[in-house]
């Protein structure tokens, strides 16, 4: 007995106190119930409860309800679930206890699993070393302990779970909230007070002939001698309605140039130093992401005079998985440009931070990724940066958007971190309450009330001795039953020693 273990315990290698039935891949599967088919029991089904797949039971190991079933190969492996009727795949172990709480062994493995996980063999796929996992030492209490200790773990462990499931939720509510700040933003909800104490401003009506001539300006100057290009005329019709100081418009108006990034191969232009290049990853939504970032040669760079940047742009993600997401290129950054990304330079008239509150809100992703093409990679039509409508309001409500739309925010991210904290916390307590368990701290030990009430107990190494006992038992009652049966079974015919005594004719 292991001198740490509380009065009645012992200490059982996990080989000595289960039996075990590695799983089969079935001869045949189908994807949906049938006769003489059960549940596909593969990792998903273990982990997630969820049944996928069926398998011809005659062609497979099957597994009970009584089972503990053990992930044995892949990047989850030593993860653990508990047994239900169907067929066992390649990739599982069933275990079967000789004798305790299933429960008690099921939990114990369950605090065993970033200890096989971290000592499993194989160099490609991962699989359990039979070395470590069977020799697992059992702290294993008398079966009454064992049963009192799975009825408080299952009240304390259920109150973590449902912890946890509120906690699940908080992303979620807080990307709701973020989505109804934004939706509220651009449509001007988020300020009627504001508008109400500064009735006097300038409608944005004023703010648009302002940027029109400032557009033919820069223009100018920036083409030369090339024709001038009118803005784009806004193209969607059944507006909502907004404030009667802001104009619907679109970034073609509100900006001298709408380009996108460097389309093209990148093989082998990449280098240590010079200019910082953008790449999809680095632009999210509202913030730009410097994780990542790779640089060009400066002679490349200046090949790539079109998309270069110097920050105060406004980014919008091409193609790819996060497609619409967009942020304001910041001026701290330095020389830069970048690949597959829309590029708007803004006008003073608009606010680039308000500009990109819209792209990121509900109704800016649905009317600008309205003119995505393809399927398997969505692609933005740089056509609907320049044509969709927005809703632009006077330049100081702008600027009062986005700072309550900063604030917010804020408050959001302070909660968001304050939940990361407290999902940590609620994953150590469960790591807490099951490691005391097995130290026999969370329940008064069996040993303790026996003395108290002056009565005797089976000890852990009575029981397991007595269970020992009684399989060495049954296996010597069938090895005299075969013995039996084979002494008096008649003699086997010879046909060889048969054919030699044959007379001959």
């Amino acid at each position: 007995m292991n001198a740490e273990l509380p009065d009645g315990w012992a200490s059982i290698r996990l080989e000595d106190l289960v039996s075990s039935r590695k799983g089969k891949k079935p001869a045949v599967a189908k994807s949906s119930p049938s006769d003489g088919f059960l549940p596909y029991l593969d990792i998903q089904a273990i982990e997630k409860s969820e049944v996928s797949n069926y398998a011809e039971s005659v062609s497979s190991r099957l597994a009970t309800i009584k089972d503990i079933l053990v992930v044995w190969d892949g990047a989850r492996s030593g993860w653990v679930g508990l047994g239900r009727d169907g067929a066992i795949g390649s990739t599982i172990m069933a275990l079967l206890p000789k004798t305790g709480d299933r429960l008690y062994l099921y939990r114990w493995l369950q605090n065993q699993f970033d200890h096989i996980n971290s000592n499993t063999r194989g160099t490609g796929i991962p699989h359990v070393d039979p070395e470590v996992f069977w020799n697992l030492d059992l702290p294993f209490p008398p079966l009454d302990e064992q049963r009192r200790i799975v009825a408080k773990l299952e009240n304390l462990l259920g109150r973590v779970d449902a912890c946890q499931q509120r906690l699940a939720k908080i992303p979620i509510l807080l990307k709701r909230f973020r989505q109804s700040v934004l939706a509220a933003a651009c449509s001007g909800r988020l300020t009627t007070d504001w508008r109400e104490e500064n009735q006097a401003i300038e409608d944005a009506g004023a703010l648009l002939d302002k940027m029109r001539r400032e557009r033919r300006e820069r223009c100018s100057t920036a083409n030369g001698k090339r024709k001038y290009r009118e803005s784009a005329a806004v193209t969607d019709e059944d507006l909502p309605e907004i404030p009667k100081t802001w104009r619907w418009t679109n970034f073609d108006h509100c900006a001298w140039e709408i380009t996108v990034g460097h389309v093209g191969p990148m093989k082998d232009r990449y280098s240590e130093n010079g200019a910082a290049f953008l790449r999809c990853q680095n632009v999210r939504p509202l913030r730009f992401d410097p994780a990542g970032l790779v640089r060009i040669p400066r002679d490349f760079q200046k090949e790539l005079a079109k998309s270069k940047l110097v920050g105060g742009e406004i980014l919008v993600v091409r193609s790819g998985a996060n497609t619409g997401d967009c942020c304001v290129f910041p001026r701290d950054v330095g020389e830069a440009n970048c690949a597959d990304l829309v590029i708007t330079r803004p006008l003073s008239g608009l606010n680039a931070s308000y500009g990109a509150l819209y792209v990121n809100s509900p109704e800016g992703q649905a009317r600008l990724i309205l003119n995505q093409t393809g399927i398997a990679q969505p692609h933005f039509n740089i056509g609907a940066m320049r044509v969709k409508a927005f809703p632009l309001p006077p330049q100081r409500e702008q600027q009062e958007i986005v700072r309550r739309v900063e604030n917010l925010f804020m408050l959001a991210n302070r909660i968001e971190s304050r939940f990361a904290e407290g999902r940590k916390r609620v994953s150590s307590i469960t790591k807490a309450i099951l490691a005391k368990a097995f130290r026999g701290e969370l329940v008064p030990t069996e040993y303790e009330l026996a003395k108290a009430e002056g009565r005797s107990f089976e000890s852990a190494e009575e029981l397991f001795q007595r269970i020992r006992q009684n399989g060495d038992a049954k296996q010597k009652t069938q090895k005299s039953a075969r013995m039996l049966k084979t002494a008096e079974a008649p003699p086997r015919k010879n046909r060889h020693l048969q054919k030699a005594l044959r007379p001959e004719v």
